[in-house]
C-alpha cells in the first residue's frame, strides 16, 4: 500500500524534525563544551573570600573540563548571596554552562525559615566543595578559662559581627543546645576587629572563626598560647587538633545532636560550588571530576599555598548527601533551631 505524497512528507519532515534534538542528546561532555564559554558565578563582590576561591579555581579547572571551554568568573552579589541562589534554582541556564559559589549557609536557608530563599538546595547540582571548614572557640589567656566544660559554670565573653554571623550564631546555638555561659557582645565590623577587642581586653573570646583563618593571621597566638581552643564547630575534626573536643561529641540526647548537625553540616560546605537543577547527568559528572582534579592540581595548589588558602575539598556527590540528609531532618527539629538562632529583642 502506497503512502499519499503528503503522509511522506508529513513523517520525512518528522524525521528531520527529531534528528538534530538527537544528536544534541547524544553529544559527549566534549562535544558539547569545545567552544563554549562557562560562567562561574559569584554570590558576593569582588576581593572576598568566596571572590578569591572562585577566581583561583575558574583559572584551572577549563582546562579539566572535557572540551576545555573558556571560563568566566562574574559577580552576583545581593542578600548574602540568596540573589545568586535564588537565580541559580530559578532562572539560569540548567545546561551545564552556568555554575556558582553561594555561602555555605544558604543551603540552609529555607529549613530555618528564611522566606527570601525560594529554592529546595537538596535539588541543586553540587559540584563540590574547596574545603571542608572547622570553626572554632577561643578564649584569650587572661581569661581563666581554658576548657569547654569551664564555660557551663563560667562566663565567657565573645565579639559577635552580626544576628547571621558564624561569630553570633554559634556561640547562641552552644549555649541554647549544651548550655554553656557565652556572652556575646555584637557590633564589631567583622572578625579582625574581634580579634583586636580580644587584645584590648573588651571580650574575653572569639566563638564561629575559622581554624584556617586562625592559622593564617594568628597563628603566633596559638604557638604561644595566647589564645585557648575550646572546642571544634563541624562535623569531624581538623587534623591539627586532635584534642580539641567536637562540639558534636558532646550532645547528651538525639535532639541535641540532631540539632547540632543541622547547624554545623554548613561547615562542610566551606566554599560550595552548584550548579541549577537539571544538569545532564554526564555533564554534572564532568564538571564534578573536573572540579576534583582541580583540587589536585599541581599549579592550583601552589598558588592557594601562597595564597594562604586551605584547601580539604569534598566532592560533589558527598556534598549533595550532607544537604539531602539535612533535608529529611524533623521540621520539629527545624522549628527549634530557627528558635534558638534568633536574637532576643
Amino acid at each position: 500500500m502506497r503512502m499519499s505524497n503528503f503522509v511522506c512528507g508529513t513523517v520525512a519532515a518528522a524525521v528531520l524534525a527529531v534528528v538534530p534534538a538527537a544528536t544534541g542528546w547524544a553529544q559527549t561532555p566534549a562535544e558539547f563544551y569545545k567552544g563554549k564559554t562557562v560562567d562561574v558565578m559569584v554570590g558576593y563582590t569582588a576581593g572576598g573570600g568566596y571572590d578569591v576561591y572562585a577566581r583561583m579555581i575558574a583559572r584551572y579547572i577549563g582546562k579539566h573540563i572535557p572540551g576545555n571551554p573558556t571560563v568566566v568568573v562574574k559577580n552576583l552579589e545581593g542578600a548574602g548571596s540568596l540573589r545568586l541562589a535564588n537565580a541559580l534554582y530559578n532562572q539560569l541556564p540548567k545546561d551545564g554552562t552556568v555554575f556558582g559559589t553561594v555561602a555555605r549557609g544558604a543551603a540552609f536557608d529555607p529549613l530555618l525559615g528564611n522566606k527570601a530563599a525560594q529554592f529546595d538546595a537538596s535539588k541543586f547540582s553540587w559540584i563540590g566543595s574547596a574545603n571542608d571548614e572547622v570553626s572554632v572557640c577561643v578564649a584569650w589567656h587572661t581569661s581563666g578559662i581554658t576548657s569547654i566544660e569551664q564555660t557551663f559554670d563560667k562566663e565567657l565573653v565573645v565579639g559577635g559581627t552580626g544576628p547571621s554571623a558564624d561569630t553570633d550564631q554559634f556561640p547562641r546555638i552552644v549555649n541554647g543546645v549544651l548550655g554553656t555561659k557565652m556572652k556575646i557582645v555584637p557590633g564589631y565590623p567583622g572578625g579582625n576587629d574581634v580579634s583586636l577587642a580580644m587584645e584590648r581586653g573588651e571580650v574575653s573570646g572569639r566563638c564561629g572563626w575559622s581554624w584556617s583563618s586562625v592559622i593564617s593571621t594568628r597563628k603566633e597566638w596559638y604557638d604561644s598560647k595566647k589564645i585557648n581552643v575550646l572546642v571544634q564547630m563541624s562535623l569531624q575534626k581538623h587534623p591539627d587538633l586532635p584534642n580539641v573536643p567536637l562540639v558534636l561529641d558532646l550532645a547528651k540526647t538525639p535532639e541535641q545532636k540532631q540539632i547540632l548537625t543541622l547547624v554545623f553540616a554548613r561547615q562542610a560546605l566551606g566554599r560550595p560550588f552548584l550548579a541549577p537543577p537539571g544538569v545532564p547527568a554526564d555533564r554534572l559528572e564532568a564538571l564534578r571530576k573536573a572540579f576534583m582534579d582541580t583540587m589536585k592540581d599541581p599549579e592550583f595548589l601552589a598558588e592557594a599555598a601562597k595564597a594562604q588558602l586551605e584547601v580539604t575539598p569534598i566532592d560533589g556527590i558527598k556534598v549533595q548527601q550532607i544537604v539531602v540528609d539535612a533535608y529529611k531532618v524533623d521540621p520539629a527539629i527545624a522549628k527549634k533551631t530557627e528558635e534558638l538562632l534568633k536574637v532576643e529583642k
